[in-house]
């Protein structure tokens, strides 16, 4: 086998030759913008989703240990019961108070589960959203409601996909909003 410097063509097994990625579709950041967007804000209709999680109240600061001590505690209890997440943990966010924050720290399921001690059962409920990945900090989903004549409605939830071990510039969110 002779190898070369260069770079190999990829091409499918259908034997099309693939489409190029539009550059339109991806934001990618430059130095000078505050809150690197993954993907483009939009709105998607949610089907309802069955959870498991631990309602709860903290300080913000309070909050990272909180949310590792409830996903390994919900983890083991999935575990237990032989069953595994339908999708990535969330945390929703019932109010906004940093020094009284009231969290919904969870599991999507593919069923309803029964409630042991602090983890109960619930849904996140069917509606319209506003859908975004952010790497790193974010903020600009609430100014791109209002610019697109959509109200806030409900709780905001945010997708963890990777963990407090990542600097903050790289940390993967997905944050779903509910609108009207």
């Amino acid at each position: 086998m002779e190898l070369s410097n260069k770079k190999a063509e990829h091409r499918p097994r259908t034997g099309k030759k693939r489409l190029p990625r539009r550059p339109d579709r991806y934001y990618i950041p430059n130095r000078r913008d505050k809150m690197p967007r993954v993907s483009e804000i939009e709105v998607l209709r949610r089907r309802e989703q069955p959870t498991i999680s631990i309602r709860t109240r903290t300080k913000v600061e309070d909050l990272p240990g909180l949310i590792g001590e409830s996903y390994c505690k919900m983890g083991a209890y999935l575990k237990e019961l032989g069953e595994l997440p339908s999708d990535i943990p969330y945390v929703a966010y019932h109010n906004m108070d940093m020094q009284n924050l009231d969290v919904e720290i969870g599991f999507p399921v593919p069923k309803a589960l029964p409630a042991r001690g602090d983890i109960r059962p619930g849904f996140i409920p069917e509606g319209n959203v506003v859908f975004c990945m952010y790497r790193g900090a974010y903020r600009e989903m609430a100014d791109w409601i209002v610019k697109n004549g959509l109200k806030p409605a409900g709780t905001a939830y945010e997708y963890y996909y990777n963990g407090p071990g990542y600097p903050k510039s790289e940390l993967l969110t997905m944050i779903v909003m509910p609108v009207a």
